[in-house]
């Protein structure tokens, strides 16, 4: 089996509740989908607040499998 594993920093809003770049996390899965991987694991770990402002990150880390 191939693997490939690769981290996405979310953003959250800053009014609200959920995160300000969930596009960016769809990227990922998609051009790894049009590489022949598919998304095996995903985690979340929340990486802390950069301040006023700022809002929290929360970092994904996603394994993709080989199809082939």
């Amino acid at each position: 089996m191939h693997y490939v594993v690769l981290q996405v920093i979310l953003k959250e809003k800053l009014w609200g509740t959920g995160s300000g770049n969930l596009t960016s996390l769809e990227k990922t899965i998609n051009d790894q989908a049009a590489k022949g991987y598919r998304l095996h694991t995903i985690t979340t770990a929340s990486s802390g607040s950069k301040g006023l402002a700022g809002g929290d990150r929360i970092q994904a880390t996603l394994v993709f499998e080989s199809l082939a």
